[in-house]
């Protein structure tokens, strides 16, 4: 279980510090699709994502304050819940090219990774 748990914490990362960059950097699209959050909020959320993308990794890796880690996750899983109901106002499809399934995914992922770093397999 803890190797499952670190290959998702990796793998997660990596998503969030991309899906990250995209939002802080070249937010055009997305501002222009989903209007509802002004540039400066997906700049903040894209920030957001890449700080928390660090933290599911390095203070487990490191072992210093390894409770960011969880901590991390759970701040992610709550972001990733509001990004999907901004998603979810403009399409329910389920179609591989909506944002919604995505994000809905790593919700269940990232909600996973804390449930699991917080009760199952802490990092103390």
């Amino acid at each position: 279980m803890n190797i499952f748990l670190w290959i998702l914490q990796a793998i997660l990362a990596f998503l969030y510090a991309v899906g990250g960059y995209y939002k802080a950097f070249q937010f055009e699209g997305l501002a222009k699709q989903f209007n509802e959050i002004p540039h400066g909020g997906w700049r903040a959320l894209g920030v957001l994502e890449m700080i928390g993308a660090v933290l599911l990794i390095v203070p487990a890796v490191t072992n210093w304050m390894p409770v960011l880690t969880p901590f991390a996750a759970t701040v992610l899983a709550v972001e990733t819940l509001v990004i999907s109901a901004v998603y979810a106002r403009h399409s329910m499809k389920l179609t591989a090219a909506n944002p919604l399934v995505w994000s809905l995914v790593m919700l269940l992922l990232v909600t996973f990774v804390a449930y699991g770093r917080y009760t199952i397999l802490p990092l103390t």
